[in-house]
């Protein structure tokens, strides 16, 4: 008796493989996955390994789900498995009503449906009527063992010669109907075309390897070139991908990467070219329900696409479509085909090694974000650039895990400061910070370093807090280090509440001040009061209160500090705001700018060495304000 769907979807999802397995098994963790020796086979080296959703074999080939596991080692039917694997997991097995046997059956009916027409347009590629289509699949570079492997097929002339084939075999033309291979004629009651005809075929399945549509592509220059079934109870084009079923075995033997192309023929190109892993949406962009499929199989797939303006559009489409879905072990890479082919003609024209070269030159999701978001931005003007990096601020908002959103931030925002960096003058020699070299036009800019992962502070979040309230309360009382350490300022992922506020303000205001200067051909204001006046505008005023109150701030924080003094304390509890990686980072290319000739950046030098020593000895920078920084 069949069970419904949703059920056994249910039960999977509540029973965590690695414990069940790790009943029987002794499983050892193997980066996201666990593998132990294979309980179906004797072995001596693991080759067994278990994932989220699926344990496979790679020395007896055994694969399944947490049914097929608890019938194989407890020797237990289908029923019987479910059923112990419910009461474990608090689910009541549902009893089949009657209309749940009934959708059950025309499944199974309409697959079966399927598989027949599938067989009989397979034939007829063979007859001569499908001569044309086969001829047409040799030509563009298909061997018959891959055109068997995948099922092609030609529709025939259409006009009711499907359900003529079919008729011998009991099918009746209600249930082509049902299946998506015919549709009514109007106004003839009980007269039915064929959905395809004069087309090669290309029959679309399930992850399960079962038949639920068919793709056609006319040959000549008829519209459209492809054409998908219908939606119908068993296809729905937004969850399914062509070629997944082979695809998603051939990446858990570990013979190929998961990639993801833009039709049928560079799917079945790649899978003959050695490249099993390919996967193709059904001639739509991809969707969330397409990706939850492909991460079911693979963390980091590959989507690969033409370097024409369509494929840059589907690229960047895709790219923001991901963004919310995005997790530490789910991610997406990006490669390109250029010279405007397909990984098909590609293959044909420079064969497997050539496509092998653009998958080895991916890029990660970060970086092509990067790239895609900024064709064609205009970048030549500070608007620009500011809408511009407002937009890339936004793209990283909207990926739901915070720590994994603001290195996504980090990232863009360090090739945006990279990128539109303009050249500045010299810094004059001494190092010494004066009036005159606070100016925008003569300071050297800080060059963001790659950053690594930040390290768990030890501290709690009241003394990380504390930290940025002291860094914070140096830049208001003198806003004008923000000419220095803008850039620097802005890779902080700060605690929320007052402290991320107030520096998306400073960083806002700051960039204000920049289009005032570009406007007016002038210096913008960096003046405290200015400052102040910004923030009791933007409703900030009780955040800045929580700053500037007496209590614990270092004496850098004062209006009477000097400009090298407030310089140095700034950057100490930068230093501690950032972590020890992070720090180590800054500290090698502060000296890099020093060795090559730029003397303003001993300071920096001085202060992230003291910090970083401070750090490693457990200091938290607050015993005694940023004084040691600064003598």
């Amino acid at each position: 008796m069949p069970l419904p769907p949703n059920f056994l979807d249910e039960l999977r999802a509540r029973t965590p493989l690695p414990p069940l397995i790790g009943r029987k098994v002794k499983l050892a963790r193997n980066g996201r996955q666990w593998k132990g020796c294979c309980p179906f086979h004797n072995e001596k080296t693991p080759s067994f390994y278990v994932y989220d959703d699926h344990y496979h074999c790679f020395g007896c080939g055994q694969h399944g789900d947490a049914i097929g596991f608890t019938m194989g080692t407890e020797g237990l039917a289908f029923r019987e498995a479910v059923e112990r694997l419910a009461h474990e997991a608090g689910l009541e097995v549902p009893k089949e009503s009657p209309r749940q046997a009934a959708r059950e059956a025309k499944a199974r009916t309409l697959h079966d449906v399927l598989a027949a027409a599938a067989e009989h347009m397979a034939r007829q590629l063979r007859a001569p009527e499908g001569r044309e289509g086969l001829d047409y699949l040799r030509r563009r570079g298909l061997t018959d063992e891959t055109i068997e492997r995948f099922g092609l097929g030609w529709s025939g002339a259409g006009r009711g010669a499907l359900s003529a084939a079919l008729k011998p075999l009991d099918i009746e033309p209600r249930q082509l109907a049902e299946a998506g291979l015919v549709k009514p004629v109007e106004g003839r009651d009980g007269a039915y075309n064929d959905f395809f005809y004069n087309r090669v075929m290309f029959p679309i399945r399930d992850r399960r390897g079962r038949i639920v549509s068919f793709g056609g592509r006319i040959l000549g220059d008829g519209q459209p070139k492809y054409l998908n079934g219908p939606e119908t109870d068993v296809f729905a084009k937004r969850r399914t991908l062509y070629g997944l079923d082979l695809a998603r075995e051939a990446v858990f033997r570990g013979k190929a990467e998961l990639i993801v192309a833009e039709g049928y023929m560079d799917v079945i190109a790649l899978h003959q070219a050695g490249f099993e892993g390919a996967v193709a949406p059904l001639g739509t962009a991809l969707t969330q329900e397409q990706m939850e499929e492909i991460w079911k199989v693979t963390p980091a797939p590959i989507l690969c696409l033409d370097a024409d303006a369509a494929g840059m559009r589907a690229a960047a489409r895709s790219a923001e479509m991901v963004l919310p879905l995005l997790g530490t072990e789910r991610t997406l890479h990006f490669a390109t085909v250029e010279g405007g082919k397909d990984p098909d003609e590609l293959i044909r024209a420079k064969g497997p090694a050539a496509f092998k070269a653009v998958l080895d030159a991916r890029k990660p999701l970060s970086t092509a974000l990067y790239d895609l978001m900024a064709d064609g931005r205009p970048l030549g003007t500070p608007e620009g650039r500011a809408a511009f990096r407002n937009d890339l601020v936004a793209a990283a908002g909207q990926i739901p895990d915070k720590s994994l959103a603001a290195e996504y931030r980090s990232a863009l925002l360090d090739r945006f400061f990279q990128s539109t960096r303009r050249p500045r003058e010299a810094r004059p020699a001494g190092g010494s910070f004066s009036a005159a070299s606070s100016s925008r036009g003569s300071r050297q800019p800080f060059r963001p370093p790659v950053r690594l992962p930040p390290r768990q502070a030890p501290e709690q979040e009241a003394t990380r807090k504390e930290q940025a309230r002291c860094l914070l309360a140096i830049t208001l009382a003198h806003p004008w280090l923000l000419n220095e350490v803008e850039e620097a300022f802005a890779l902080l992922d700060l605690p929320h509440g007052h402290p991320a506020a107030l520096q998306a303000a400073l960083l806002a205001w700051h960039a204000g001040v920049a289009l005032t200067e570009a406007s007016d051909g002038g210096a913008g204001s960096l003046d405290s009061a200015d400052l102040v006046s910004h923030l009791q505008k933007t409703g900030l005023e009780e955040a800045r209160g929580w700053v500037i109150r007496a209590t614990g701030l270092p004496r850098e924080a004062g209006p009477d500090a000097q400009p090298g003094e407030a310089l140095a304390g700034w950057w100490h509890f930068f230093g501690f705001l950032r972590g020890e990686g992070a720090l180590v980072e800054d500290l090698e290319e502060a000296r890099r700018e020093l060795e090559a000739g730029n003397t303003a950046a001993q300071a920096r030098v001085v202060s992230l060495s003291r910090t970083l020593l401070a750090y490693r000895s457990g200091e938290t920078g607050l015993e005694d304000g940023a004084e040691g920084a600064s003598a």
